[in-house]
């Protein structure tokens, strides 16, 4: 797929329309999809789908692995019997164009625990059967996961270094206890997750029955709060004796922080990685893709190597870089796996070993759009500098503001050396100017976020990186999808040869 002229969108279900308070796998999406397919559009790119915690980061969750049970459609589990009419017939007020994710936390998940009860009650000898097959073919995460969150919840949310000593240090007898104290907990735990994943690729059949392919994403580290690093605290660099991180990553300080970014997850120790032929890898990328068709892979310069600040810093000054053994990962996961759809994520300051890693397997690139006009004409991301069509294109992506945001954030000379690219800006905006830029560009796929289809201002900003509040919150209204909207972007994809023709 990535070596073919395309196009798509970038949206993460969350901004889906629903009457639940978030977007879910229910119509919505499905309609999402039929707009897609009427737009002449062949990608649905998504943000990572776990359990969020603090800040509801799609990129901090409990899981790597894991679904986001808040995903999870009620009118679907009506469907299937778990709910009933009368579950849903007082809905409270939840808006329509942001997410309130403690008021959606509060009103959903006692439906899905309602729907857990239910499934227990009155599940057929078939339904069980295919929980259960669904439990055994997940079960490299699913059992650590679900003990993880069963006692998470127990605990009132404390992260796992937090608790007895013998529980964090997962000594086999604590283990035993509590999966014996907790059996309802865990079993709802993995219920969540069977309906979720259910859901998911009952629309993911239906995206690719459409010539719709998934786009997804793996965020390079993972929480340090999360079932991953306690159940496999040998691959990462942990203080032995407190559980915390020994090891944080993040970013050196440049051009835009004085004093870089101090992510707070613990780096990998890519010995032990390595000694176990990288099998956690392995079995993550086996894992992901099954529910996508793409992926792309967040902060791809730390598989070559990545800053490493010590623990108890307060910022990301005094870290430094470290190799990592990345040739040897992607070559074990080419020989497990075969040749995967890859997309590296390389912004930042990229040097040419990054460059040569990425190149060595034929990852394509990423290029934006809004990054092109504030150096001199041999910018690497303005179009005519592309080098090849390896590459994905975007107008933006979640962590930028929206296009019309930036322009109008833009001082006037700012805003005039974009206009002198383009000669004029599209009488439908400036949002229309960097699209059909995109779409006209060499690189095999372009991709923008909905935000930018729609002309949106910065108040339907995803992220604002290094900033907690009001973000992830963007819902788009449901009228909003229009024919005209339709029209316009699949006539601009079929001028610029990015229909993929099935018929």
């Amino acid at each position: 797929m990535l070596d073919k002229r395309s196009s798509g969108i970038l949206l993460h279900p969350t901004s889906l329309p629903s009457p639940y308070g978030i977007g879910d796998l229910g119509s919505k999406a499905y309609q999402f999809i039929d707009f897609l397919k009427a737009s002449h559009q062949s990608i649905w790119q998504v943000l990572p789908l776990g359990p969020t915690g603090y800040g509801n980061s799609p990129y901090l969750c409990y899981s790597a692995l894991a679904g986001n049970p808040l995903l999870i459609s009620p009118e679907k589990l009506l469907d299937a019997g778990w709910l009933q009419r009368e579950d849903l017939s007082s809905l409270p007020n939840l808006s329509s164009d942001r997410v309130d994710f403690e008021a959606v936390i509060a009103f959903k998940y006692p439906l899905l625990q309602r729907a857990s009860e239910r499934f227990q009650e009155r599940a057929s000898d078939e339904d069980w059967a295919l929980f259960n097959q669904f439990c055994d073919r997940q079960s490299f995460w699913l059992n650590d996961y679900a003990l993880f969150m069963a006692i998470k919840q127990f605990q009132g949310g404390s992260s796992w270094n937090q608790w007895e000593e013998a529980l964090a240090q997962r000594r086999p007898e604590e283990l035993q206890a509590w999966t014996q104290k907790l059996q309802p907990q865990i079993f709802q735990q993995k219920f969540y997750q069977y309906q979720f994943f259910s859901q998911w690729n009952q629309l993911k059949t239906y995206a690719n029955d459409n010539n719709i392919y998934i786009f997804g994403d793996i965020p390079i580290y993972v929480a340090h709060d999360s079932a991953d690093v306690w159940s496999n605290p040998e691959i990462f660099c942990l203080d032995p004796e407190t559980g915390a991180a020994k090891l944080v990553a993040g970013v050196p300080p440049d051009y835009f922080s004085e004093t870089g970014q101090l992510w707070g997850n613990p780096v990998y120790n890519w010995d032990i990685l390595q000694e176990n032929q990288f099998s956690w890898w392995i079995e993550r990328f086996k894992a992901i893709f099954q529910y996508v068709d793409l992926i792309r892979i967040d902060h791809f310069r730390g598989f070559q190597a990545y800053w490493a600040v010590p623990q108890g810093e307060t910022t990301a000054i005094n870290g430094k870089w470290i190799e990592a053994p990345g040739e040897l990962l992607f070559s074990a996961l080419y020989n497990s796996l075969g040749r995967l759809p890859i997309v590296a994520e390389d912004l930042g300051v990229i040097t040419p070993e990054v460059e040569a890693l990425r190149d060595q397997f034929a990852f394509p690139g990423m290029k934006i759009l809004q990054f092109a006009f504030d150096s001199d004409r041999i910018n690497p991301f303005l179009p005519f500098n592309f080098s090849n069509r390896n590459a994905v294109v975007y107008t933006g992506t979640h962590d930028n503001d929206t296009t019309v945001g930036w322009f109008n954030g833009r001082s006037p000379e700012e805003q005039q050396r974009v206009i002198d690219y383009f000669g004029c800006i599209c009488p439908e905006g400036i949002h229309w100017s960097l699209i059909r830029l995109a779409l006209g560009s060499v690189a095999n796929v372009a991709i923008f976020p909905l935000q930018d289809l729609l002309g949106l201002g910065s108040e339907s900003r995803m992220n604002t990186p290094s900033t907690i509040e009001s973000n992830w919150v963007w819902r788009y209204w449901p009228d909003a999808l229009t024919e005209e909207l339709s029209d316009r972007l699949g006539h601009l994809s079929e001028i610029f040869g990015r229909r993929i023709f099935t018929e």
